[in-house]
Formats: structure tokens, C-alpha cells, sequence
């Protein structure tokens, strides 16, 4: 049964005790463009559970973005109400806020977003230098992130010596740092070939599998078949919200 909606400490509780990691209902975003009013979502109604991979897919300008930056806390809605981790975002103020982004949520960009004069190690470390986290401490948690996506021995070397395939597994390890409760990948495969793409999408496969709440935004049902899920976005709203069927290997 759906769960009631209300904003006390029982439906918090509720939420968390049912797995939901992300609820949105009736999220509506407009943006004023002059005289003209742009309608980017139209009364989204969400619902993805802790460990959970999830594909957002839609064409340019279906909303997916502004889905995905009104998820990452990076934006606020109009109207409608978001609870991420049962806690209702409209409530929170902006030091919360800043948390939420550095704790709770793992950004993966297509643009990777590193710092070029900066090693892996300390490109992994920053989001925990901005949470004050001990420098001992740090560069255990950035080993132990780089490991994780195999580059274990590529940690002292900057992002201009490292392939298109290994500086975004280090934004990935970066996003990992913080043992966030998503990770949020928007278009995550877009600068890599077709080959280092599958590498990447295999690579937060095994993520899944590991149990992290894995979210990619994408306009490609190639990239979206990975997930487990595919949501759907057109002109705003939700058009369709499927489980993916895997196909088992040949001989299983």
C-alpha cells in the first residue's frame, strides 16, 4: 500500500523504514523566459528505493534535467514536495542543503569536473576536504574509492595523464568518497567511445551490485538498457516507468 502523505516525523519514518531513498509528488518547475512561461516539469510523482538503478531517459528538453537538478538539491521546484532520505528538502535550509550535495548525493558529470593540476588521490579527496574530514583519514577513504573503480595505481597521476575511461572513474571514485546515498550520473558515457562507455556502464553494474543507489540520466536507450529501471520523461511529465528485463546468458 502507498504510503500516506504528511510531513510528520512518522511518515519520515515510514519512508526510511520502507527503503525510499527518493520521493517527489507533484513536482512542477516553470521558468519565467521573458513574457513566456517554460512548463519544464508538469506534477512529477517519484519513487526509487534504496539500491535501486534507475535510467532517467527523455529527449532535449522532455525535463530530465531539470528532474535530475531538482533530485541533486542543485535546484528548487515550484510547487510539489521532494523527501530524500526522509527528509523533506523544502524544509531544509541552506548549510543543510550543502550537506545534503556533499553527503548524501554522488555527482558524476559527462565533463568529468576534475582539477587539472591535481593528482586521482587528491581529486577523490576534495568533497571530504569541503566536510573537514582529517587528512589521514581522507586519503584512506580516497585510496579505498580509487580501488574500487581499479585504479588503485594511477592515484598520483593528473587527469592530462590519464585516458578519457580512467579520469571518469576517478569522478565516479570521487562521487563514492562519501558513501553517499545516490549516485547521480548525468550522461555519464557522453565524452567516451562506445567501447570505454560499456566499460563505464559495466563498471556501475558492479556498483549495483555492491548495493548503491545508482541514478543515470541519459538520452540514449543503449546507456539506459544497463540500468534496471527505466523512467521515461516527455514534455514534462512521466510517460512510462518500466522494470528492464535482462536477457540471461546463453547456457544459464
Amino acid at each position: 500500500m502507498p504510503i500516506e502523505t504528511s510531513t510528520s516525523e512518522s511518515f519520515r519514518q515510514d519512508l526510511v523504514d520502507a527503503g525510499i531513498v527518493i520521493r517527489t509528488e507533484g513536482l512542477i518547475k516553470t521558468y519565467e523566459m521573458g513574457a513566456e512561461q517554460v512548463h519544464a516539469l508538469q506534477g512529477v510523482d517519484l519513487e526509487i528505493r534504496r539500491g535501486e538503478y534507475v535510467a532517467i531517459m527523455g529527449p532535449s528538453g522532455s525535463g530530465k534535467s531539470t528532474l535530475m537538478n531538482l533530485i541533486g538539491c542543485l535546484d528548487s521546484p515550484t510547487s510539489g514536495r521532494y523527501w530524500l532520505a526522509g527528509r523533506l528538502v523544502s524544509d531544509l535550509d541552506d548549510d543543510e542543503l550543502a550537506y545534503i550535495r556533499n553527503k548524501e548525493i554522488g555527482f558524476v558529470f559527462q565533463t568529468f569536473n576534475l582539477l587539472p593540476r591535481a593528482t586521482a588521490l587528491h581529486n577523490v579527496e576534495l568533497p571530504l576536504i569541503y566536510n573537514g574530514t582529517p587528512a589521514e583519514e581522507r586519503i584512506q577513504k580516497a585510496t579505498v574509492a580509487l580501488e574500487r573503480v581499479d585504479l588503485g595505481d594511477r592515484m598520483n597521476h593528473k587527469p592530462n595523464e590519464l585516458s578519457g575511461g580512467q579520469r571518469q572513474r576517478v569522478a565516479i571514485a570521487r562521487a563514492l568518497v562519501n558513501d553517499p546515498s545516490i549516485v547521480l550520473a548525468d550522461e555519464p558515457t557522453g565524452n567516451l567511445d562506445s567501447k570505454t562507455g560499456e566499460e563505464i556502464m559495466g563498471l556501475f553494474e558492479n556498483l549495483y551490485r555492491q548495493g548503491n543507489t545508482i541514478i543515470v540520466v541519459t538520452h540514449e536507450m543503449d546507456i539506459a538498457q544497463h540500468a534496471h529501471r527505466v523512467i521515461f520523461i516527455r514534455d514534462g511529465k512521466i510517460a512510462s516507468d518500466e522494470k528492464v528485463v535482462k536477457k540471461k546468458p546463453l547456457g544459464d
